[in-house]
């Protein structure tokens, strides 16, 4: 039997716009969860290699593999997430370490939009919300 996950109301989606983060704690877990063109997903804060608070590093793009020598093929814009201390990059959507063939990941949870439960404004406008499941 499977444990039904708890519903964190996280923040609207105006909060949260296209290529930003918001680092939230969640019991005794802190996690970043990220507006990847339109998508939003959500990543443990600590990096697998020393423990770093990851989701404070930079975000951006990376340089893939090409077959050819002398070309360059920058790839993954806003999906890739460094860390502050050694740069070990993470994709975002995935939790999967770039380029380095180890097995460590960052754990993921999954995020979605939705509509709020209860009316925000006495007008009845509702606003979506960026909402998170562990």
């Amino acid at each position: 039997m499977s444990r039904r996950k708890a519903r964190h109301e996280i923040c609207s989606l105006q909060e949260l716009p296209v290529g930003e983060r918001k680092i939230v704690d969640i019991g005794k877990r802190s996690i970043g969860i990220f507006n990847v063109h339109g998508d939003f997903y959500a990543v443990r804060n600590i990096c697998p290699h020393q423990g770093a608070e990851l989701c404070r590093g930079t975000v951006g793009g990376t340089m893939l593999p090409t077959e050819n020598p002398g070309e360059y093929n920058y790839a993954l814009d806003g999906r890739i997430l460094r860390c502050p201390w050694h740069f070990w990059e993470f994709d975002i959507t995935t939790g999967e370490m770039i380029f380095v063939p180890d097995p460590k990941r960052v754990k993921t949870y999954d995020v979605t939009v939705e509509k709020p439960e209860l009316e925000r404004y006495e007008v009845g406008v509702e606003e979506d919300v960026v909402v998170l499941y562990l």
